[in-house]
C-alpha cells in the first residue's frame, strides 16, 4: 500500500505591532484636542470641543445614514422641520458659548444674587415703604407677566430644542429655555415673599389677571399662538425677534425697570434685570443664527422671503398685545414714562434687528 504524505502546513509568523493608525504621526498627534472640526480661531474652545458634532450627520460624519428615525420613515434631524435653508448648518456656533456647563453656573450666579437681594430688602424693611397702588401694580401685573415667561420656556423654547438639525443651534435654544423656566421660577417666589411680607399683597390675584383681565388677553392670546407653531424656526423667529422687542422688552425693560424707582421700589429693577439680561443673551445668538440664513449664499434670498412673510403674520399680533397693555402706564402712582415713549423704543429695538438681518419693516410697526 502507497504511503500517504501530508503537505507541510505554512503558518504565517507572527509580528507584535501596534496598530497601524495608533503608531502614526499626524498633526495633533500629541494634543489633547479634537481635530475633526475648523475652529474659528486658532484653538478650539471649550465650547467648540463638548458641543461641534456631539450630534453626527450623515452629510459629515454617518457614512451609512441616519442609524435611528421616525414611524413615518423621516430619519434623525429632518431638515424639512422649517422653511428656511442652509447651506450648512453646522455653520452656526454660539456666541455666547453656551453648553451644560454655562448653564449651571450662570443660572446658580443668578439666583444667588436674587436670594441675597431679597434677603437684603427683607433685613431692611424695604417693602414698607411701598404705597398700596405699587402693590397692587405688582400683584396684577408682574404677576401675570410670570405665566407668559412660564409657557414660552415650557411651550415654546422647550419644544423647539429638539428640531433644529445641529447641536449646537438645539444647545442655544436649550439654554434660552431654561432662562425663561428660572425667571418664572423667580417671579413666583418673589410673589410668595411678597405674600408674607405684611403689606396686603394678593398673592393670588396673577391667575385672575392672566385669565380675566381684558388688559392681559392680548399678550395671552399672543403668547398661546406662539405655543401652537409647528415650524421650530417660525417658532424661534416670532418669539425672540418679534415678541420680546414689542412686548417682553416694553413690559420689562421699558415700564417696571423704569418706574419702580420713582415708586420707591430698588428691589424689584434687580430681579426683573436678570430676565433683560437673560433676553440679551438669548437674543444675541438668535441674531446670529438668522443673519447666517439670510447671508446664506445659496439659500440667502429663499430665506429672507420667508422671514418677511412671518413678519407679516407675527408683528400685527405682538404690536396689537403691546397697545391693549396701554391702560397698565397709568396705573402706578408715578407714572413719567408714557406708553408712547416705551413703544416708540421698543419698536426701535425691532427695526435695529431687522436691519442687521437684512428685512424690511413689515406695515403697521409705527401705528
Amino acid at each position: 500500500m502507497a504511503s500517504t504524505q501530508q503537505a507541510p502546513r505554512s503558518f504565517p509568523s507572527i509580528e507584535f505591532t501596534g496598530a497601524e493608525a495608533g503608531l502614526k504621526e499626524f498633526p495633533g498627534s500629541a494634543s489633547r484636542s479634537y481635530n475633526y472640526f475648523t475652529p474659528q480661531r486658532a484653538r478650539a474652545t471649550m465650547y467648540e470641543d463638548v458641543t461641534v458634532d456631539v450630534q453626527p450627520d450623515p452629510e459629515r460624519h454617518l457614512s451609512q445614514g441616519w442609524i435611528y428615525g421616525f414611524a413615518d420613515g423621516k430619519g434623525g434631524y429632518p431638515k424639512d422641520w422649517t422653511w428656511l435653508r442652509s447651506a450648512d448648518w453646522h455653520r452656526f456656533l454660539d456666541p455666547n458659548e453656551e453648553w451644560e456647563q454655562t448653564i449651571y453656573r450662570n443660572n446658580s450666579n443668578v439666583v444667588r444674587q436674587i436670594q441675597l437681594n431679597l434677603q437684603n430688602a427683607k433685613n431692611a424693611g424695604a417693602y414698607s415703604t411701598w404705597t398700596g397702588t405699587w402693590v397692587t401694580f405688582l400683584e396684577r401685573h408682574l404677576g401675570a407677566w410670570m405665566h407668559a415667561e412660564h409657557g414660552l420656556g415650557m411651550h415654546v423654547f422647550t419644544s423647539e430644542q429638539r428640531s433644529a438639525p445641529t447641536n449646537m443651534i438645539n444647545t442655544a435654544i436649550a439654554v434660552n429655555s431654561a432662562h425663561k423656566l428660572r425667571f418664572a421660577q423667580d417671579l413666583a417666589l418673589y410673589n410668595l415673599d411678597l405674600s408674607e411680607a405684611g403689606i396686603g399683597f394678593d398673592g393670588a390675584a396673577h391667575k385672575q389677571v392672566w385669565h380675566h383681565d381684558p388688559v392681559w388677553q392680548g399678550v395671552r392670546e399672543n403668547v398661546e399662538r406662539l405655543t401652537a407653531i409647528e415650524d421650530w424656526a417660525e417658532s424661534l423667529f416670532a418669539t425672540n425677534v418679534v415678541f420680546e422687542q414689542l412686548v417682553g422688552a416694553l413690559f420689562r425693560s421699558h415700564l417696571v425697570m423704569q418706574v419702580s424707582a420713582r415708586n420707591n421700589d430698588y428691589v424689584t429693577p434687580t430681579l426683573v434685570g436678570t430676565g433683560e439680561h437673560d433676553y440679551d443673551r438669548d437674543l444675541r445668538y438668535t441674531r446670529a443664527l438668522f443673519r447666517m440664513l439670510t447671508a446664506d449664499e445659496a439659500h440667502g434670498a429663499h430665506n429672507r422671503g420667508v422671514l418677511q412673510q412671518w413678519l407679516e403674520r407675527w408683528v400685527p399680533l405682538s404690536v396689537a398685545a403691546a397697545r391693549t397693555l396701554q391702560p397698565i402706564w397709568s396705573q402706578p402712582s408715578d407714572r413719567s414714562v408714557t406708553f408712547a415713549t416705551s413703544f416708540q423704543v421698543a419698536a426701535s429695538g425691532l427695526r435695529s434687528v431687522l436691519a442687521d438681518l437684512d428685512l424690511t419693516e413689515p406695515k403697521g410697526l409705527d401705528k
